[in-house]
Formats: structure tokens, sequence, C-alpha cells
């Protein structure tokens, strides 16, 4: 609570400061909540709106949240200090981090000798063979490729559209549940987010129609493969959305198909139903490897220039040295059929869990993607009595926003062998939930 950290500070600049080293040096934990501002104005002996102003410096910058009745809290990643995942305990299977599985990801072999470049790559950003396979891994999907760049990472390329795109207090429109590292950025961009339900096919259209009348400036959305609920675009739905937003043209719709190649479900992506406003990101970290921090993104013309334009003025380009590494993976027959085996063993595992723990009564989704989300009454309990079991998964809280309590398991690494067994501890533990708790 606030009571254990006293802020401090005579102007807003100040007490946002206090603020902002309690939560830096963890005085201040995420989910803290903050003194109301009329009371921490007596205690300061400060104007309400000195302390407003200070809270909205705190919002603006990601390090805290308003929660309506629930006042003001420390966001759960606050844009400053240090904030990782918990070590996993020793003895106890990791099921909740999202990543691929090590067997199928091909060993990385960087260009050697490697010597030095004359001056700067700012006059030749992209690498030419990565381009033209980039193009034709879009072009396959139907997605246009007349604008064409990189980025460092599917978040940096989503951040950096977002920030140029919009100015703080803006709103976008989210996946609810969505991708948490996506949930803690927003924030951090000073934006405020507006949640938008999704189902076994993605966004649904009347969740999307509400969130455009409440004046989005963009949205963020997955194609396929949804992190945490695998939801997938058919046709149809795919076209019902672009019927959606046929309303507000102006609106920048971001697609992170970040899992293109292993969701295990084919393409019907947004980019491809000619919207004036577009963004369509692939990465390739799922299935080449997660130190792969590169991106491809697929755009219109103005969403390129400003893309471009702020990352010139930042890091100017991606690595040559990782865009050749990339392409010569891209290229490799051998790593190409790798990639074919991995995404049918994910959806081998995929299905069997979900098989498993339907068998035991238990309702689980997971169309495409590395996993499965299973909703549940009580978080907690769940992820604590698999935890004294074995199993490492993850709560839904981290991804959610409205959308109903769950737990997310990553299958990717779960042999179908070890489904019986992981959905037999699952119905134990709901088991002794329901007794301990009613349900």
């Amino acid at each position: 609570m606030a009571a254990q950290y006293a802020i401090s500070g005579t102007t807003a600049k100040g007490i946002a400061a206090s603020v902002e080293r309690a939560v830096a040096d963890g005085g201040l934990r995420p989910g803290a909540a903050l003194p109301p501002v009329r009371r921490l104005a007596e205690e300061l002996d400060v104007s309400p709106g000195t302390v407003a102003t200070a809270y909205k410096e705190l919002r603006q910058r990601g390090i805290v949240v308003t929660k309506g009745r629930g006042g003001t809290v420390v966001a759960q990643a606050p844009s400053v200090g240090s904030r990782r995942p918990p070590r996993v305990p020793e003895g106890v299977r990791d099921l909740a981090g999202g990543h691929p599985d090590p067997a199928f990801l091909p060993v990385l072999r960087p260009p050697s000798p490697v010597g030095p470049v004359p001056g700067s790559r700012r006059a030749s950003p992209r690498l030419a063979s990565l381009v033209e396979l980039s193009r034709e891994w879009f072009a396959r999907d139907g997605v246009p490729v007349e604008h064409l760049t990189f980025a460092q990472g599917a978040l940096d390329c989503v951040g950096r559209l977002l920030s140029t795109e919009l100015k703080p207090g803006d709103s976008v429109a989210v996946e609810d549940p969505g991708f948490h590292h996506l949930l803690d950025l927003v924030p951090a961009l000073g934006l405020r987010m507006v949640p938008v339900a999704v189902d076994d096919e993605g966004m649904t259209p009347e969740a999307l129609r509400t969130a455009l009348r409440a004046g989005v400036r963009a949205v963020v959305c997955s194609p396929r493969g949804q992190n945490p609920v695998g939801g997938c675009f058919s046709r149809e739905r795919r076209d019902a959305l672009a019927g959606v937003l046929s309303d507000a043209p102006e609106v920048l719709v971001i697609e992170d198909d970040h899992n293109a190649e292993v969701s295990g479900a084919p393409s019907f992506a947004l980019a491809a139903a000619g919207l004036p406003r577009w963004a369509h990101v692939r990465t390739v970290s799922k299935h080449l490897g997660v130190d792969l921090r590169w991106a491809a993104l697929a755009c219109d013309a103005t969403t390129l220039a400003r893309h471009e334009g702020r990352m010139l003025l930042t890091s100017g380009w991606v690595s040559h040295v990782l865009q050749e590494t990339v392409a010569r993976l891209l290229a490799d027959e051998d790593v190409a059929r790798l990639v074919g085996r991995a995404q049918d063993a994910y959806a081998e595992r995929r299905g069997a869990l979900i098989g498993e723990l339907a068998l035991r009564g238990i309702a689980a989704r997971g169309e495409s993607g590395m996993n499965v989300w299973v909703p549940v009454r009580d978080e907690s309990a769940v992820v604590n009595g698999l935890r004294s079991r074995g199993w490492w998964v993850a709560a839904g809280a981290r991804f959610r926003i409205a959308a109903p309590t769950a737990v997310r398991i990553t299958s990717a690494t779960l042999e179908p062998s070890d489904a019986a067994r992981l959905a037999s501890d699952f119905a134990d533990v709901l088991g002794e939930s329901e007794a301990l708790y009613g349900g």
C-alpha cells in the first residue's frame, strides 16, 4: 500500500518524481494504490490540482493507471525499474512462457567473418536479398508488398507505429484477453486501452464497432495464433471486420502476425482487404529463434513514411549482420522442412491437451498457435495447485482487461504423452478448488 512509502514534494513534478523513485526502487509495487488526490494534497499541503497534475504525468508515462472507483494504482509493468519474469522453481515444468520448442529451432549461423563497415548504413538500411524474401513471404498470403521495411522485433515496430501515429491520451483498441507485453506497452506510451472481446475467430465485429464508436485512433490485433486465446481469422470474420473498419478510414489497423509460419492456421489478413491505413508485422522469433530480434513490416505509404522517419532519428537501421543471418535461414530448404515439422507438432500438442481436458469435462480454447486458454473461477488456486504438482502455468490476469478469469498453458513443448497427466492434475486441482471455495 502507498502508506508504506511516504510520497513527498511540493510541486507536480516533485510529487511525480517521488512516486517514480518509489516504483523504481520497489517501495511501491505493481498494483499498489496511491492516495486519493484530495487526501494526498492535504498531507503535502498543496492544492488538489497539483496532485492531479502529478498523477496525470505519471499516467501519461505509463507508471500508474486509473481504475475508476478503484483509484490510481501502480501499473502492472511500470515503465521504470527492472521487471523480469519470475524464476521457475527447480523441478517444475515451465508451461507459462509462450516460447517455442528449442528442438524445432535451427542452429543460428551468423555470417563470418564480418568486416568493418565504412561509415553508416543509413543510406542502404535493408539487405536486398532479405527484402526480396520478405516480399515473397507477404505476397504468398495476399498481403500487398509495395511498401516494406524492417524493424527490431514486433513490439519495437508496434511501439514506433503507435508513438508516431498517436499522441498521449489517445485511445487504442486492443484484444481482451491479449498479449500481456502489448497491454503493458500501450499505457507506457501514454495511450488509453479500449478492450475488444475475442473468440475463436479473433476480434468480434460488434466489440470492434463499439471501440470505434469510443473514438480509438488505432487497432492492434492478431490474424492468427492470437495470444493467449489462439483465435484465428476465418475469411468470413476477416471480411466482417473489414466492413466495420470501412466506416473509420482514418484509423490505423496494425496486425501482429507473430507466429505466421507455425500457427497452424491459414492467412486471412485484414491487410489483404484493401484498408486505407494498415500495417502488417511478421517476425521470425517463434520459428527461427527467439534471439532474432527482427521484423518485416508491410504497410500503406503514409505509415511507411512515418515509421521510417522515426527510425531514421533513432536506431537508423537493423543490423546487417542480423539481416544476413535471417536471410540465410529463410532461404534454407532444410530449415523450411524443420519449420514444417514444428507447425505439425504444435498443432498435435495443442490438440492433445484440449482433447484430454475435454475428456475430464474442462473446456479449453486454442484454435491456433502455441497456447491453450482454460477458463477457471480462481486463477491463483489453479496456478498454485498445478505448481504443487510440478506444472508452471500463467495466471490469466496478466492478459486480461475485462475478460473472465482463466489460465494460459503453453503447449509447444508438451508431448501428447504428457497431456493426459497434466489434464488429470488440472481436474484434481479444480476439484480441490471447488471443495475449498465452492467452485
